[in-house]
């Protein structure tokens, strides 16, 4: 095998654990936000992962600091992340959860046109045969005309866009950056931001709901970490197809 082929093999083994663990990260945060503001289930879940965060700098073998070496995609990544986030959060709490996944499957193929002027990947007739197939999905789904959209079809969509960008930026300087980096100056961000509109929008949690929103840490952690090794190693229009594993 090819060292291509392997490291694309790599990328979709780990793509494969990761999309499972957000399948049950979104089915949670789906019950979550039952109860609480999309803003205040985001601050605890990334609040209670930066435990993970700190364990694994203790026991990061990567060589360097916490400076990214791409400022300017790491700060795009960032924004991108921090939208992705709250936007799918909102969805998941407005509207059934196959209906959002309908709509975040658009990213697959916003992956695979980015990835062209961005990476300069190559894409075959499969797979822009693959990109009208989800086109044609989404179109259906949202049924133009005969359905008005909603803030949260509004809120799906742009967790789709923003999600793709995350990928294909993740791609472009994944080999130069520190996963460390990839995932905390997201982190960082989020609890900054939804910890400044959180005295608004905070509910009490009682303990039973808080070992909810540990799990949702705990998978999202895990999954985010499982994407970004699978874009370190494959081509972003090879991994991203197996977010339809959801």
């Amino acid at each position: 095998m090819s060292e291509a082929r392997q490291s694309n093999l790599h990328g979709v083994l780990f793509a494969i654990l990761g999309f499972a663990a957000f399948s049950t990260h979104d089915a949670v945060i789906k019950y979550l936000g039952g109860g609480y503001a999309p803003f205040q289930i985001l601050f605890f879940s990334v609040l209670l992962s930066f435990p993970f965060a700190t364990l694994m700098l203790l026991r990061d073998k990567e060589v360097g600091t916490l400076r990214p070496h791409n400022p300017g995609w790491v700060a795009m990544r960032t924004a991108a992340a921090v939208v992705t986030a709250a936007s799918a959060i909102f969805a998941f709490s407005v509207l059934p959860i196959a209906q959002v996944y309908a709509f975040i499957f658009a990213a697959p193929f916003l992956i695979t046109i980015m990835s062209i002027p961005m990476l300069g990947e190559r894409v075959g007739v499969h797979r822009w045969a693959a990109v009208l197939i989800g086109l044609a999905g989404v179109l259906i789904v949202l049924r133009p005309g005969v359905e008005p959209l909603t803030s949260g079809h509004v809120a799906a969509l742009a967790a789709a866009a923003g999600s793709a960008l995350v990928s294909v930026i993740t791609r472009k300087v994944g080999r130069e950056e520190r996963a460390a980096v990839l995932m905390l100056y997201p982190m960082m961000t989020n609890v900054v931001l939804m910890g400044a509109i959180l005295p608004f929008v905070y509910r009490p949690v009682p303990v039973e709901h808080m070992g909810l929103f540990a799990l949702v840490a705990i998978l999202g952690y895990g999954g985010g970490l499982c994407i970004i090794a699978a874009y370190k190693r494959g081509d972003a229009a090879t991994v991203a197809p197996v977010q339809y594993s959801q």
